[in-house]
């Protein structure tokens, strides 16, 4: 049965994405990417990599949605002609496709337990993980202790897509008379969204905090809380908004979020360990663990709340000044 459901789901996949390929209405082609991005979760649910369909779907159907939507506001709802031949373009693609299924014919067959990573980085985390770390969530162990150095530089490439966004398309504050924005005559969805805010919120420090025990983390946290603003952006306004959270407090607190993250490893360095090492951080080994994740992934979130709210500024407040011109 669960073949048959991974069948169905790579069917959609495809005719999915042969469906973006040849749409010329951008705005479509958004939506689409975002059934993409569901059908992608489903399948990672269905592969039992219940974290990574979480991050998917919050990420990749979400606030990436959104972002494209902004994109389109600046850039138009039509592709353009191509006057070129397509020739050349299907042609390297036809190679680097054949090159790349050349490449997989000597791998191992997908679930073979006599598989290289099914003989050594696999059985030592599932058997060592709980004594180590101590955390029923074995992928917030792996992503949060064994690989804490990768998982920084991870924070540091978003904080630096930050940086790039910032760089070539700034924030443009204007007053609040010169911006129309919001559904100010939609009074429903103002209530609605007065109710349903509050709840986003709060589910997303329940995913900060419960990342140890279950599904989430601070990436899925701070991709949720920053979608709760850009609700709000959406229904009440950006001045609103950037009343709110301003850009210069975002700025603050993605750089405290990368300084909190890597202020951990210096204080276990202090302590005499390694960095990350989050042993060091208490007397008992398991505690220290403890500590050093929440802290790590509270930076996390912290950063990626305030780099998606960020880009999400950057786009709506050009869309806006457009508009306004």
């Amino acid at each position: 049965m669960a073949e048959l459901i991974d069948l169905v789901l790579l069917a959609m996949l495809a005719l999915t994405a042969l469906r973006i390929i040849f749409l010329k209405d951008l705005f479509a082609v958004v939506m689409l990417f975002g059934i993409y991005s569901f059908l992608s979760a489903l399948i990672f649910i269905n592969l039992d990599a219940v974290d990574v369909a979480f991050t998917e779907a919050s990420v990749g159907a979400g606030i990436s949605t959104v972002l494209m939507l902004g994109t389109l506001a600046l850039t138009g709802r039509k592709e353009k002609k191509n006057s070129h031949s397509s020739l050349l373009p299907l042609l390297v693609v036809t190679v680097t496709g054949a090159a790349l299924i050349y490449g997989t014919l000597d791998m191992p067959p997908f679930g073979d337990p006599d598989n290289p990573v099914h003989q050594h980085v696999a059985p030592r985390y599932i058997e060592e993980s709980p004594q180590e770390i101590g955390l029923p969530n074995m992928v917030t162990s792996v992503l949060a202790s064994y690989r804490a150095f990768d998982t920084l530089g991870e924070v540091v490439v978003v904080f630096a897509a930050a940086i790039g966004v910032l760089a070539l398309l700034g924030i443009r504050r204007k007053k609040d008379s010169d911006l129309e924005s919001g559904l100010k005559e939609h009074k429903v969805l103002h209530v609605i969204a007065k109710i349903v805010i509050p709840h986003v919120i709060l589910f997303a420090l329940y995913v900060q905090f419960h990342g140890d025990f279950g599904p989430g983390g601070g990436f899925q946290a701070g991709v949720i809380a920053a979608a709760a603003f850009i609700l709000y952006a959406l229904v009440f306004g950006l001045p609103n908004t950037l009343a709110v959270a301003s850009p210069k407090f975002l700025q603050w607190m993605a750089s405290f979020g990368v300084l909190l993250y890597a202020g951990v490893g210096l204080v276990s360095m202090i302590k005499g360990g390694q960095f990350l090492d989050y042993n060091k951080l208490a007397a008992d080994p398991i505690a220290g663990q403890h500590y050093g994740i929440i802290i790590i992934e509270l930076g996390v979130g912290i950063t990626v709340f305030a780099v998606m709210l960020s880009i999400f500024y950057a786009f709506s407040s050009q869309a806006e000044r457009s508009n306004v011109q």
